[in-house]
C-alpha cells in the first residue's frame, strides 16, 4: 500500500516522465542531418520524436518511422519502416538508415543533436535547419 501511495505521488508530482529522447529535449524539433562522420550530408535527412518512445522523418527519398524506447542517452532505432519511393538518392538514402540503426547514444546540446556509437560514428543533426 505504502509503495502504491509512493507511486502515485511521484507521478503526480511528474517523476514518472519520459525518459526517451523526447522527454530530455528532443521532441517539438524537426531535426536535420548535418553531417555523417565529419562529412557534410549533402542530401537532405530529417529526423524527429513526435511522442514517447517515437521516431520518425523523412531520409532522402522515403519517410520513415520506428520506435526508439531506450532511456536518455541510449539511443537505438528500432523496427524501422519506410515508404517506397525510388530517387535519384536512394544510395544516400539506404547510407543515412543504416548508419541511423548503428548509433548507440544521444545528445541533445540546444539546437544540436548528436548521435554516436562505441567504434566513433557519429551522426549531427540540427534543428530545423
Amino acid at each position: 500500500m505504502r509503495t502504491a501511495l509512493l507511486l502515485i505521488a511521484m507521478s503526480i508530482l511528474g517523476y514518472c516522465k519520459d525518459e526517451t529522447v523526447s522527454g530530455h529535449g528532443g521532441a517539438g524539433a524537426t531535426w536535420v542531418l548535418h553531417s555523417i562522420d565529419g562529412t557534410p550530408f549533402a542530401a537532405r535527412a530529417t529526423l524527429g520524436f513526435p511522442e514517447e518512445g517515437t521516431l520518425a522523418g523523412e531520409a532522402p527519398c522515403n519517410r520513415y518511422s520506428g520506435a526508439q524506447t531506450l532511456p536518455y542517452p541510449w539511443f537505438r532505432a528500432e523496427a524501422l519502416i519506410t515508404t517506397k519511393r525510388a530517387c535519384p538518392d536512394l544510395e544516400a538514402e539506404t547510407r543515412y538508415l543504416r548508419i541511423l540503426e548503428e548509433m548507440t547514444l544521444v545528445e541533445v546540446a540546444g539546437d544540436t543533436l548528436l548521435l554516436t556509437n562505441e567504434a566513433g560514428r557519429e551522426m549531427v543533426f540540427r534543428a530545423g535547419e
